[in-house]
């Protein structure tokens, strides 16, 4: 009796170096597939539990819609690069006009010195009594003319020179149109492309809730697409449990639904406990406070080659044994941060 329950004590209170649990499931981060653009439904080419492969066409919206307005941007391109060469041919255009502008200056301030020479010999000859009054005024009028003609000239070359700045802003201008026009084009040839709606990821498609002729918004559920292949198992153990557990260590895992076990890996324990991320988190700040061990929910994938993996489907529930071999993870942490406590406090 005495032997019995010293062994019934020993396995009771002895380490042990293989930590169970019978709280642990299939897990997977799965695809949830929805459209980015609205649009009513032509065609759905999967069913449930289809597998697909990454970039298969899922569901098609009707694309006339998007197809018009394609059409619409590629033809305001066009116009907006006609825009462009019309206004690099004004600029173009413009120096010989500004030269033109010059030369009329230079032949008006000709015609200003000789009409000031000519009015200054009639104003001689008319103080002589050699010529008539009538021919002297007539000079007077004509350097008055070639003066106005000067300023008018001048006047030309300075609106002929801002002229050339507005030009250049209206290439620079032009120019930024096509650059928008081709912004538009691009995003409307994208959201033409989302009226084809496919599979981001390999796996096998589940939820489907979308069927010929709805129309849908963007961002509405449409089916999931669960990656199989990907699948691993969250083990939640209780914390007391922990003490040997790390990233690396061995686990097997049985699947209840068919009675087979499997190989596996630990990635680690986690950061936080199941309780911490829950919707509404327990408060234990009240008096009445009962202290309750906590699970942490300990990561495990499927180790490769192995057949019978593929017969996990998402949310079964497995058994998982992770040997710890007994692993001292305190002593290892305390080897790791060691040198950098003492490089914190230096001996003096």
């Amino acid at each position: 009796m005495l032997c019995f329950a010293g062994a019934v004590a020993w396995h009771t209170l002895a380490p042990h170096p293989d930590v169970r649990t019978d709280n642990a499931y299939v897990r997977v981060h799965y695809a949830a597939i929805a459209p980015r653009v609205a649009g009513q439904v032509t065609d759905v080419r999967v069913q449930n539990n289809d597998m697909v492969k990454v970039g298969q066409v899922l569901v098609e919206l009707d694309d006339r819609d998007y197809r018009a307005v394609v059409a619409s941007a590629d033809a305001n391109l066009a116009r907006d690069r006609a825009m462009v060469v019309n206004a690099a041919a004004s600029l173009t255009r413009q120096g010989p006009v500004i030269e033109q502008a010059r030369a009329q200056v230079k032949t008006a301030e000709a015609q200003l010195t000789f009409s000031e020479s000519d009015a200054k010999r009639y104003e001689y000859l008319a103080t002589t009594g050699s010529g008539t009054i009538k021919t002297h005024q007539q000079a007077d009028s004509t350097l008055l003319q070639s003066r106005a003609a000067l300023d008018g000239a001048k006047a030309s070359l300075e609106a002929a020179q801002a002229q050339l700045k507005i030009l250049q802003a209206q290439e620079v201008s032009a120019r930024a149109s096509v650059r928008a026009s081709e912004a538009q084009l691009e995003q409307a040839h994208l959201n033409l492309s989302y009226t084809r709606i496919v599979a981001p990821v390999d796996g096998m498609v589940a939820q489907r809730g979308v069927q010929v002729g709805n129309y849908i918004g963007a961002g509405t559920g449409l089916m999931a697409v669960v990656p199989l292949s990907e699948v691993y198992v969250e083990a939640n153990y209780r914390e007391v449990e922990l003490r040997h557990v790390q990233a690396g260590q061995r686990a097997r895992i049985h699947v209840d639904a068919y009675d087979v076990d499997l190989e596996g890996t630990v990635v680690g324990v986690p950061a936080a406990t199941g309780a911490t991320f829950a919707t509404i988190q327990p408060d234990n700040a009240t008096g009445n406070f009962t202290k309750i061990v906590q699970r942490l929910p300990v990561q495990i994938v499927i180790a490769p080659n192995q057949p019978l993996a593929r017969l996990l489907r998402v949310g079964l529930s497995v058994e998982t044994t992770i040997e710890t071999n007994l692993a001292d993870v305190v002593g290892e942490h305390r080897k790791a941060v060691q040198p950098a406590v003492a490089s914190l406090f230096p001996p003096r």
